[in-house]
């Protein structure tokens, strides 16, 4: 004789809370190898577009190549986006290389108020001139520019090259998109903050 098996609300609670216990379960279990991967993989690709960001700031940006071989250190932020309709925001991850060697990730943001469309990408390359800049930075638990250093933003001469006369803070900053270095821009209020998942340092890349 079959056993009459009666459905009840709190049954059918019981077997979706079963099945989906199991689903995240399965979940967990799968994608965290994808997660390491893809930590490891964007680490890289901010490594190669770094070193492709820091050879387009030499081609773009003549005097450049020997501020930053005479820096402190230099941090790289290779792709920086922005989309916003009224109020934006733009965020990037990128390096930080002391003497040609990796020393950190981190990432920035910075909010502006205005009206934008569509997504724009520009790399920005912050350049400490002397040790104690560098070290203050290092020192910081979240970085400002503007507030906790001020920044002072290359522009071209009329003579086609960085005007360097003109960079007499610690700390210098380049701003650049596919059509060049960006003139007449500011940097203020852009935040740096460190990638805890990057705290393994990466072998040594050269400029």
């Amino acid at each position: 004789m079959k056993r009459k098996i009666s459905i009840t609300p709190r049954n059918l609670l019981t077997a979706f809370v079963i099945a989906t216990s199991g689903l995240a379960l399965t979940a967990c279990t799968t994608t965290l190898p994808r997660d390491q991967k893809s930590r490891a993989e964007t680490i890289e690709d901010i490594n190669t577009r770094s070193d492709a960001a820091v050879k387009r700031l030499y081609e773009v940006a003549p005097g450049s190549r020997e501020l930053v071989s005479q820096a402190a250190g230099v941090l790289i932020f290779p792709k920086v986006l922005g989309a916003s309709v009224l109020i934006g925001a733009e965020h990037g991850d990128g390096v930080l290389r002391v003497k040609g060697k990796n020393q950190g990730y981190y990432t920035t943001s910075s909010g502006s108020v205005g009206l934008k469309l569509g997504a724009q990408s520009k790399a920005i390359i912050f350049v400490f001139k002397t040790q104690e800049a560098l070290d203050k930075f290092l020192a910081s638990n979240g970085w400002t520019a503007g507030v906790d250093a001020t920044v002072a933003v290359a522009n071209i001469s009329a003579t086609g090259s960085v005007d360097l006369n003109t960079l007499n803070e610690p700390v210098v900053g380049f701003v650049m998109t596919n059509a060049g270095l960006m003139a007449g821009v500011s940097l203020e209020g852009t935040k740096v903050q460190r990638l805890e998942e990057s705290s393994t340092k990466m072998p040594a890349q050269d400029n």
